[in-house]
């Protein structure tokens, strides 16, 4: 696990890996803030049963305040699945804890690009996003349902020392 302080709050974060048993913990965050369009605890399980490299992030009492995951499609792409921060828990760098992280293990598997999609109505999203060199490539036209909103596709060249 490694420890990291989200900035500026003072709040101490651990991120490690995310496990089935914070599968429910997970779906009352993913109902906050997704509401219809949350994610299941099938679709959870399906992540992890597949090998898709998940991080939790833990507070001192060791609840869940946030997660994330990614999907590495060889050769050389991998596409963020998700990234959510508790509600109480937003704007403390958790979020960019969390998308660093992801950025890093894309990094050992020898990723080029990292691909995304954010609402286009989630305007911090996309700046989190934008901060870290991910720019915008497409729209996916009602993509989140059952609300019919546009997704943005954002994407990351990531440059290899060793290619």
């Amino acid at each position: 696990m490694r420890t990291a302080a989200g900035a500026g709050s003072g709040r101490l974060v651990r991120l490690g890996p995310f496990r089935w048993w914070h599968i429910v913990e997970a779906l009352p965050i993913e109902a906050d803030l997704f509401g219809d369009e949350q994610w299941s605890a099938g679709m959870f399980w399906n992540e992890l049963a597949n090998g898709h490299y998940y991080v939790a992030a833990l507070d001192a009492s060791d609840a869940l305040v946030g997660y994330a995951g990614l999907a590495v499609a060889p050769p050389d792409e991998a596409w963020v699945q998700n990234v959510a921060v508790r509600r109480d828990a937003q704007r403390s760098g958790i979020g960019r804890m969390l998308l660093v992280d992801l950025l890093a293990e894309a990094d050992r598997h020898r990723v080029r690009r990292v691909l995304l999609e954010v609402a286009v109505d989630n305007a911090p999203a996309q700046r989190l996003y934008a901060m870290h060199g991910f720019e915008p490539v497409g729209v996916r036209r009602g993509y989140y349902q059952p609300s019919n909103t546009d997704a943005l596709v954002m994407q990351l060249e990531l440059e290899q020392v060793n290619g």
